[in-house]
């Protein structure tokens, strides 16, 4: 039992240590001898919890995926729901500057792993459970038009081609809160 316990600490170690080096030193520095160095296990250990690179990118986007959900999560606490809708963009949009290497890996466009990240899911439903709490038309609708919106000018930012500063992003979103309560067919 105890052998067990210890080598699910190694793979959430892992997972962190990899979530470091992405951080810091970008893709290319994340690779399962890498790991193996900055966890101190044998050169073999990682390949017991990862069959190779891709999928531990693959584990690293799915851990982005739930601390995006929670930061949502966390985000939504705000009582009136276009507030909170608000601060779920505001949310996004400084996760994805905060840690633009994960956010890119996340929403690269090569797949990282065979399935998509159930987490994944977790994030979008905390933001579709509050537009359709407060959409006067199609939620499914204004929950992808309230997304699209924050991760285009998330990615914007991080092209440098966007406004990287809270009060634009606060204005638009406030308008596609807005949008959302009045109906406008996006």
């Amino acid at each position: 039992m105890e052998g067990e316990a210890a080598q699910g600490n190694l793979r959430t170690r892992l997972i962190g240590a990899a979530e470091r080096l992405l951080d810091e030193q970008g893709e290319a520095a994340v690779t399962l001898r890498a790991l193996a160095r900055e966890t101190g296990v044998s050169a073999m250990a990682p390949y017991r919890h990862f069959a190779d690179k891709a999928a531990l990118l693959g584990a690293v986007a799915e851990a982005g995926f739930a601390q995006l959900a929670a930061v949502l999560e966390e985000a939504d606490a705000q009582e009136d729901p276009r507030s909170a809708l608000v601060a779920q963009g505001q949310a996004y949009f400084r996760f994805a500057q905060d840690r633009p290497a994960l956010f890119r890996l996340m929403f690269g466009g090569k797949p990282v792993c065979e399935a998509p990240p159930q987490a994944h899911g977790d994030a979008f439903a905390v933001l579709f459970r509050r537009v359709s709490g407060m959409a006067a038309g199609d939620p499914q609708t204004a929950a992808l038009a309230a997304w699209s919106t924050v991760h285009g000018l998330a990615t914007l930012a991080l092209d440098g081609k966007g406004p990287a500063g809270d009060e634009p992003v606060r204005a638009v979103l406030m308008l596609v809160a807005e949008g959302i309560v009045a109906g406008a067919s996006f």
